[in-house]
């Protein structure tokens, strides 16, 4: 099964569990422990998936850290865990020293729902104090889920993980002080910015002044790129609607010109969510989806007469459409945001059996 779809099957898992989850043991054996099988390690194989791995310190002995994978008999990374409601970056320092006597190159620390990855970009086996990756099963992104793929045990390469390490935690880094600069423009970037077409000496009021401006300019900047977008949504939609009302009745619904069909990787994450849902009853090669201009239609058994549900993700507000009433009755419900598809778990459910 595709990884994201196990992901997000994880995902339902842990909103649906976590307020029962009252102690460390039980976030492992609930979360953690079925994202280290979703990896594709065997976690009742003692020789893959080593629990309770001793790592002494010295004079510090007995300390444990709770898992250790090893891939080919060889260790390549420790997992540390806390419970899910505690911070994943709370206890970093207790995997610090594991990781120091560990003799594996990468250590993960995790609530059982946010997952750090550190490695020794900085010094040889001193793991670093911040991690390159971080993966958040209740906010999944498709560019997260690539890296994690790295880690699986199908496609683990030490080589490929360290090359694009490096690269993973300076662009986070940078793009963290990025965000700074726009809260809070620093004295080094308004002087850059503004020497590039202000000659005079920068005073402390022409600095405090020029600070706001920065600030304004930034932020005007960025809202006015985002408004573009809209715009830009938006009249691709009006241009969609003076379309349909030229169609001829005798006109297929599902008919389209193909070229001016852009699929969105909002719709594929869709697609992928109501996959993740519909694979609870069926195989995922009776689900099949076509995009059109004015929705994205998930069908079942790529058949236009079985719609299963349609995503209208072509205007500002996004619409989740579903057929449990009937193919001839479909309702539009507003999505606040793409996780809120599962709430609709029942009615799509029910699509399927009205076709059986």
């Amino acid at each position: 099964m595709d990884l994201k779809i196990k992901l997000e099957q994880l995902h339902q898992k842990v909103v649906g569990l976590k307020d029962q989850i009252g102690t460390e043991e039980a976030t492992k054996n609930a979360f953690v422990m079925p994202f280290i099988q979703i990896l594709g390690y065997d976690i009742f194989n003692p020789t893959e998936v080593v629990p309770e791995h001793v790592c002494d310190i010295g004079t510090k002995k007995g300390e444990k850290v709770d898992y250790v994978i090893r891939n080919n008999d060889e260790p390549i990374f420790i997992i540390e865990c806390k419970h899910w409601k505690e911070s994943a970056d709370a206890h970093n320092s207790q995997l610090h020293r594991y990781y120091h006597v560990s003799k594996t190159r990468f250590g993960v620390l995790t609530n059982g729902i946010v997952y750090n990855f550190y490695t020794d970009l900085e010094k040889p086996n001193i793991m670093d104090e911040k991690p390159f990756f971080t993966i958040n099963i209740e906010d999944l992104k498709d560019s997260s889920i690539k890296i994690l793929e790295s880690f699986t045990k199908k496609d683990y390469n030490l080589e490929s993980i360290l090359d694009s390490a490096e690269a993973l935690k300076y662009i986070k880094a940078i793009r963290k002080e990025f965000e700074k600069e726009i809260e809070n423009p620093s004295d080094e970037i308004v002087k850059l910015l503004v020497s590039r077409f202000f000659e005079k000496p920068i005073t402390a009021n022409r600095m405090i002044s020029f600070k706001e401006y920065t600030k304004k300019a930034l932020s005007t900047s960025i809202n006015e790129s985002i408004s573009f977008r809209l715009k830009s949504a938006l009249s691709i939609n009006e241009q969609i609607e003076k379309q349909g009302d030229n169609v001829k009745p005798s006109q297929p619904i599902d008919e389209n010109n193909d070229s001016k069909i852009v699929t969105t990787e909002e719709e594929l994450e869709g697609f992928q969510i109501v996959k993740a849902i519909l694979r609870e009853k069926i195989p995922s090669s009776r689900i099949a989806h076509r995009d059109t201009l004015s929705y994205f239609g998930i069908l079942l058994d790529d058949n236009n007469r079985k719609p299963l549900c349609r995503l209208h993700f072509n205007t500002v507000n996004k619409y989740l459409e579903t057929f449990h009433n009937g193919k001839e009755s479909g309702e539009k419900v507003l999505l606040n945001n793409l996780d809120e598809i599962y709430n609709y778990r029942n009615q799509i459910h029910q699509t399927l059996e009205n076709y059986n």
